[in-house]
C-alpha cells in the first residue's frame, strides 16, 4: 500500500481516539482514498484497512482496559451504538471500546459497499447497525 494511503489510514485511526473527526467525517476521508472497509480487533487491539484490490493495512489500536467475555450482549452494543451517534458530551471513542468488550465485542468490520457495521463477539455472535441515511 502507497504511504498516502497509510497516511490517511493512521490519520483515521487516530481521530477516532482523539475525537478530532467524527465518524462521517472519517468515512468519508477513507472512501476519499479508495478504501472500502477496516475492520477493528479489540482482542488484538488493530485495526485493518481494506482497498477493493485486496491490500490492507494493519496498524495498532491504543489498548483498551479488560478482556473480552465470551458472552455478547447485542442489547447493550446496540445502546452504546446510540450513545456514540447521539454525539453526547460524556462519549468518547475509547469508553464506547472499553464498554463495548465488556458487553462481549470482539471486534466489528465496517463496510462502505454494505452501508454497515457488523459488531461481533467470540462466539460469532453478531449485531448489524446500517449507516444512517
Amino acid at each position: 500500500m502507497d504511504a498516502e494511503r497509510i497516511s490517511v489510514a493512521e490519520t483515521c485511526l487516530h481521530a477516532a481516539h482523539d475525537g478530532s473527526l467524527s465518524f462521517p467525517a472519517i468515512i468519508g476521508k477513507l472512501l476519499a482514498a479508495g478504501f472500502e472497509g477496516y475492520t477493528v480487533d479489540y482482542r488484538r487491539n488493530s485495526q485493518t484497512f481494506y482497498l477493493p484490490d485486496g491490500d490492507s493495512v494493519a496498524l495498532d489500536m491504543k489498548a483498551s482496559a479488560g478482556t473480552v467475555p465470551a458472552a455478547f450482549d447485542a442489547n447493550e452494543v446496540e445502546r452504546l451504538v446510540r450513545w456514540a451517534q447521539s454525539n453526547a458530551a460524556d462519549y468518547s471513542f475509547a469508553a464506547f471500546c472499553e464498554k463495548a468488550k465488556v458487553a462481549g465485542c470482539a471486534g466489528y468490520l465496517v463496510s462502505f459497499l454494505g452501508g454497515r457495521v457488523v459488531y461481533f463477539g467470540r462466539t460469532a455472535e453478531t449485531h448489524v447497525e446500517h449507516f444512517p441515511k
